[in-house]
C-alpha cells in the first residue's frame, strides 16, 4: 500500500516537474499549444516572467504578445529622417521663360553647274565680228591708241606728254614687251592708261591655227597682268594688221573685241624711211573724223633710233585741239 502511494506521489512530482520545464522552454510561463514546436524563438529576447505550475495541460486562451517600451526599440538610422526635417518645407522655384534669338543664316551660294563663263562675258554682242577701225560716233572726239611690240625708248617722253597735257590714251603691249620691260609697262598702267592685248610674240594671225592663236592671246594676257597689275581685257589688236573673219572670231571666242586704225602715223618708217614729224602731225591731221582711231609706236627705229611719234606727240595734241577736238580711250568703244 505504501510502494503505490510513493508510487503515485513520485508521478505527480514528475509531472510538475516536465510542465515547469515546458514552460521555461516557452519562455512565457506557459505550457507549448497543441501542434507547435517546443523551437526556441530567436527574433525577440524578453525578460522571463515567474514560472507558474500549471495543474493541468488546459491550453490558454491567446493573448498579444507584450510589447517593449519605445525606448528599447532602436530606431534604423540608415532609411528615417529625422523628424525636423521631415516638417522642412522647401520652396518652390519657378525658372523664368528664356527666348532664344532667331538667327537668319544668309543662303549658300550655290555654283553653277556646266561650263565656266567665256572671258570678257558681257561685251555687247554687236561688237562681235569686226575689226573696228573708228569709235561710232559723231562728238568730236580722238583716240590716241599706242603700240609696243619693239623697243620702250620713246615710253618716257610719251608717257611725260600726255601727263602733262591731260591727255588720255590707250597701249597695246606685246607679252613679250611685258617681259622684256617691266617697269615701263607698270608705268602705263600707273599713269591710269588704258591696256590693250597685242598678241604674245607678235606673229601673224593668219597662218595660225586656232589653238595657236588662243596660246597667242592668253599668253600674252598673262604676261600684261603679271607685268602691270592690269587687264588688258577686252580690247584686242591684231599685229600688222594682219586678220580675216576666222581669226576676227576666234579671238571674239576668247572675250576680246578687235579693234584696228583709222589713221597710221608711218612714224615707225623713221627718218630713214623718209619721216618727219611734221609729216606725221600731217597725216592724224588729214585723216581726222569723229571717233578717229590714230596708231602710233612707242618704240625706236631699228637702224637711225628715231622716235618720231613720240616726238610729233605734242603738236598732234594742239592741232586737234585747235580743231575743237577732245580725247577719249577706247572704252569709249565699249560703251
Amino acid at each position: 500500500m505504501r510502494r503505490r502511494r510513493r508510487a503515485a506521489t513520485l508521478g505527480v512530482l514528475v509531472g510538475l516537474a516536465v510542465v515547469t520545464v515546458a514552460a521555461c522552454e516557452n519562455g512565457s510561463g506557459r505550457p507549448w499549444a497543441a501542434g507547435t514546436s517546443p523551437t526556441r524563438s530567436t527574433d525577440r529576447v524578453l525578460s522571463p516572467g515567474p514560472v507558474v505550475a500549471e495543474a493541468s495541460p488546459v491550453a490558454p486562451t491567446p493573448q498579444a504578445p507584450a510589447t517593449e517600451p519605445p525606448s528599447q526599440v532602436p530606431t534604423p538610422t540608415a532609411t528615417a529622417l529625422p523628424a525636423a526635417m521631415a516638417a522642412v518645407s522647401l520652396p518652390t522655384v519657378s525658372l523664368p521663360t528664356v527666348s532664344l534669338p532667331t538667327v537668319s543664316l544668309p543662303p549658300v551660294p550655290v555654283p553653277p553647274i556646266g561650263p565656266p563663263p567665256t572671258p570678257g562675258a558681257g561685251i555687247p554682242g554687236r561688237l562681235f565680228g569686226r575689226d573696228w577701225d573708228r569709235i561710232p560716233t559723231d562728238r568730236k572726239v580722238v583716240a590716241l591708241t599706242f603700240d609696243a611690240g619693239a623697243n620702250a625708248d620713246g615710253v618716257g617722253q610719251i608717257l611725260a606728254t600726255l601727263t602733262r597735257e591731260h591727255v588720255p590714251a590707250t597701249f597695246f603691249l606685246t607679252g613679250d614687251f611685258a617681259d622684256d620691260y617691266p617697269a615701263q609697262a607698270r608705268n602705263i598702267a600707273v599713269g591710269g592708261f588704258r591696256l590693250g592685248n597685242y598678241s604674245a610674240t607678235h606673229p601673224s594671225f593668219t597662218t595660225l591655227t586656232d589653238s595657236a592663236i588662243r596660246d597667242q592671246v592668253l599668253g600674252a594676257e598673262h604676261d600684261i597682268r603679271v607685268a602691270t597689275g592690269g587687264d588688258p581685257r577686252p580690247l584686242f589688236r591684231f599685229p600688222f594688221g594682219d586678220r580675216d573673219q576666222r581669226t576676227i572670231a576666234a579671238v571674239n571666242t576668247l572675250g576680246y573685241v578687235t579693234v584696228r586704225w583709222t589713221v597710221d602715223t608711218l612714224g615707225w618708217q623713221g627718218t630713214s624711211g623718209g619721216g618727219s614729224a611734221e609729216s606725221v602731225t600731217s597725216r592724224v591731221v588729214a585723216a581726222l573724223t569723229p571717233g578717229e582711231i590714230v596708231l602710233m609706236h612707242l618704240g625706236s627705229h631699228p637702224r637711225d633710233h628715231s622716235t618720231l611719234d613720240a616726238d610729233a606727240l605734242p603738236e598732234i595734241i594742239k592741232a586737234l585741239r585747235d580743231r575743237g577736238y577732245g580725247f577719249v580711250t577706247l572704252a569709249s568703244l565699249l560703251a
